[in-house]
């Protein structure tokens, strides 16, 4: 049966109608079933061992144009769908975003199971269904105000499975229910992401904006993506969270096992479970527990067998990121636990006189990577700078027990979604200017440096950027009401809100560029400043940022002196979709965290595919980018990872100083503060965030504001120069191979899994 055919088949089963005859909302419908269809016609893949991805967060974006891409069918439904006078682009529209993760980490782990799939590996992703994810993000009055981000409709790409497990806690029971969501190879087989969910769940707990009875375990576990954690409520409830992922987790695993009568004592010859951060830890003393408890193993057979199937993947070196639960909070949520991971501490002991190394400090909080280290056979940094960095300071205690754990897997994005879906301009360039072979060996962008010199290429890549630029102004002026220039530098930052990523430097920068254009320094091509990012509902400083951002677009899109020259936009419920439009139209990255705290990004990537100019500093993946486009090609800036690790160490660096010794920095921060920003923003926010910079400044915005303005200035003038700018571009499309997610999990598979 043809395309077609099959799709008038379906909308004829549930419309009565054809294809011309439907909307686009029966359409969607109907496409939705026809690529499941197709996608449980495709092989699925098998093998001896097979990985298991845990993570808490898998940020896998609106799934139909990726998996039409896949499938290798997008162009002629597209054309189908015009010659019945339908679009697919507006049908895409329709599509819902699963919130299923937030930040990179959760982008990450999307793009993984894209390329295990298309590498044609068994694994499969295992996670929650959250029903509201972490939350939609609405402005108000200049502030964010968090609201229930539903997105779970009748026709989804979720699957329910029948599969029910119980999940025991300490004083509760409750059932929980899997959801599959196929994961389709490029031009390969399906593997799963395994979405565990609550029986017992009430969406109807939550009542103002996102607030619920923290309390109501059996009822609002898989409700949102990390709860407000600032009580011990929330607290408890995360470990809750973390808990009932990895039980169903580990489940799920040996009954895969039993099914296909693999022995459980050679758990590791079949399995490798790779953990996501800390927050599935404590699937390795679960795994002990079952096998212990129900299988009949030894202490010591369990331990063995497990430290070698279970690998750990540590994404930063943020304290706060590296979990430490008090010990009486696991005795409260799964006491059973805790006999198993106070004797994986006694045999550390044993072995280990290091305070720095044991699992159970001396305030009895139970270190969760420290279980991950000990008790796993791999432990992997996402950048080379940042993997440098936990063998050298963070993680240097255990690197010098275990140098054979530890090893570098810089992160990838993939080029399906991020090239071939959202750029398809550029992405159809590409191929009749290099020819295919790039979509599967992405390394074979390289070939694009030979054309250097070809102005029509040069000329080309410029008028795509053009026309992408031209969309995303169409699409912020119906979306948040602002109109932009087009001709004008788009600095794009997107990303979490997060004082290390520094967005609070970026805004202070605007004031600085404000004031410049009022005391009548115009910049010879306008700028546009555009944000995307949620803070966190508990994170109060990184919502005070947000809200000088808001007030400043205020101020400065609303000034007819300044209007002309520079705008700045912070668009409203950024998500995957709206990276997909806001990347491909970016002239200027903003990868500006403070050296030696982004373990990679991925970001960075994205931009940098699509076209883009990184302007950083020497942290995460920038500094691989850097080697690979060279000096000419990228704009870094600031104090590097060993000077700001030292001011850390010596605690030597005080804000103050720089503000009082510098009159720029001066200027700009106290515009915080100032007359016009207090009449229109909230005293109490703008203040908290002025004296957190002047008295604090935990993240060092200050040390390196001055180093920030005189390099973003020089990528400004620059771009004046369309030859060299366009040059730029070139050289970054052709050198951003090396950042495909296919050659991430190769090396994961080759050096890791082993499948």
């Amino acid at each position: 049966m043809s395309l077609e055919q099959q799709l008038n088949t379906i909308t004829g089963r549930i419309y009565g109608k054809n294809i011309s005859a439907c909307t686009h909302v029966q359409l969607y419908a109907g496409i939705l079933q026809l690529v499941k269809e197709r996608m449980a016609q495709a092989r699925a893949i098998t093998g001896d061992k097979k990985v298991y991805y845990i993570s808490m967060e898998f940020l896998i974006g609106k799934l139909l144009s990726n998996n039409l891409i896949n499938l290798g069918i997008y162009d002629e439904l597209e054309r189908i769908l015009a010659e019945n006078g339908k679009s697919l682009a507006e049908i895409e529209e329709i599509e819902p975003e699963p919130s299923l993760g937030n930040g990179g980490l959760g982008r990450l782990a999307a793009c993984f199971l894209d390329s295990i799939a298309t590498l044609g590996l068994p694994g499969d992703g295992i996670g929650i269904n959250y029903h509201f994810g972490l939350f939609k993000q609405v402005f108000r009055d200049h502030l964010q105000q968090a609201e229930r981000n539903e997105w779970i409709e009748k026709a989804s790409w979720l699957e329910k499975t029948g599969t029910k497990f119980e999940v025991a806690f300490g004083d509760k029971k409750v059932t929980s229910v899997l959801y599959d969501i196929d994961v389709i190879g490029y031009e390969n087989g399906v593997n799963k992401l395994h979405l565990f969910d609550l029986e017992s769940v009430d969406e109807s707990l939550v009542r103002d904006g996102i607030t619920f009875d923290k309390t109501e375990v059996e009822k609002n576990l898989t409700l949102f993506l990390y709860p407000d954690d600032s009580d011990e409520a929330g607290n408890l409830l995360r470990i809750y969270q973390e808990y009932f992922m990895v039980c169903n987790g580990a489940q799920l695993i040996i009954r895969e096992m039993k099914e296909k009568h693999q022995d459980l004592h050679k758990m590791n010859e079949y399995v490798a479970i790779q953990i996501n951060d800390t927050h599935p830890t404590l699937v390795i003393p679960e795994l002990i527990r079952i096998l212990t408890w129900e299988e009949d193993f030894t202490m010591d057979d369990a331990i063995d067998v497990v430290s070698k199937t279970c690998a750990y993947t540590n994404h930063t070196i943020l304290a706060e990121a590296l979990e430490k639960w008090p010990l009486s909070y696991l005795e409260q949520v799964v006491p059973q636990l805790v006999p198993i991971i106070k004797e994986l501490n006694a045999r550390i002991k044993k072995k280990y006189d290091d305070e720095k190394v044991q699992i159970i400090d001396r305030d009895k909080r139970v270190h969760m990577a420290h279980i991950d280290i000990h008790y796993g056979y791999s432990v992997n940094g996402v950048a080379a700078i940042h993997t440098e960095i936990l063998k050298n300071t963070e993680l240097n205690h255990f690197y010098k027990l275990y140098p054979q754990k530890f090893n570098n897997k810089t992160n990838g994005i993939t080029f399906r979604r991020w090239l071939l879906s959202c750029n398809r301009e550029l992405a159809s360039f590409l191929t009749d200017t290099i020819g295919e072979g790039y979509k599967k060996n992405a390394d074979e962008l390289e070939k694009l440096l030979e054309m250097i010199d070809d102005q029509t290429v040069l000329d080309r890549l410029a008028e795509i950027k053009r026309g992408k630029k031209a969309e995303l102004a169409a699409y912020i002026r119906e979306k948040e009401g602002v109109e932009l220039d087009v001709n004008s530098i788009f600095d794009i930052q997107i990303k979490r809100l997060h004082e290390y990523k520094r967005q609070q430097m970026n805004a202070l920068y605007i004031i600085h560029k404000y004031l410049e254009i009022k005391g009548g320094k115009k910049p010879s091509t306008p700028i546009t400043f555009l944000f995307g990012a949620k803070a966190a509902p508990a994170y109060v400083i990184a919502q005070d940022i947000i809200h000088l951002l808001l007030v400043l677009s205020e101020i400065v899109n609303n000034d007819p002196e300044v209007s002309p020259y520079m705008k700045v936009v912070m668009v409203e419920n950024y998500n995957v979709s709206y990276a997909e439009k806001l990347i491909p139209a970016c002239d200027i990255s903003e990868q500006i965290s403070l050296a030696s705290k982004e373990a990679s990004g991925t970001g960075n990537m994205k931009f940098m595919l699509n076209g883009a100019v990184t302007l950083g500093t020497s942290d995460g993946a920038n500094v691989e980018i850097h080697e690979l486009v060279g000096d000419d090609n990228i704009y870094i800036f600031g104090k590097d990872s060993d000077t700001v690790i030292g001011h850390y160490v010596k605690a030597d660096y005080v804000s103050r100083d720089y503000y009082e010794n510098s009159p720029v920095i001066k200027e700009a921060v106290d515009f915080i503060v100032g007359e016009q920003t207090m009449k229109i923003g909230h005293k109490e926010n703008l203040e908290r965030l002025y004296k957190e910079l002047l008295n604090k400044d935990w993240f060092m915005t200050l040390l390196d504001l001055e180093d920030y303005i005189a390099a973003k200035e020089r990528a400004f003038a620059d771009y004046e120069d369309q030859q060299k700018w366009k040059k730029m571009m070139l050289v970054n499309i052709a050198k951003a191979g090396f950042f495909s997610s296919d050659r991430t999990i190769a090396e994961y598979n080759r050096d890791i899994w082993k499948l």
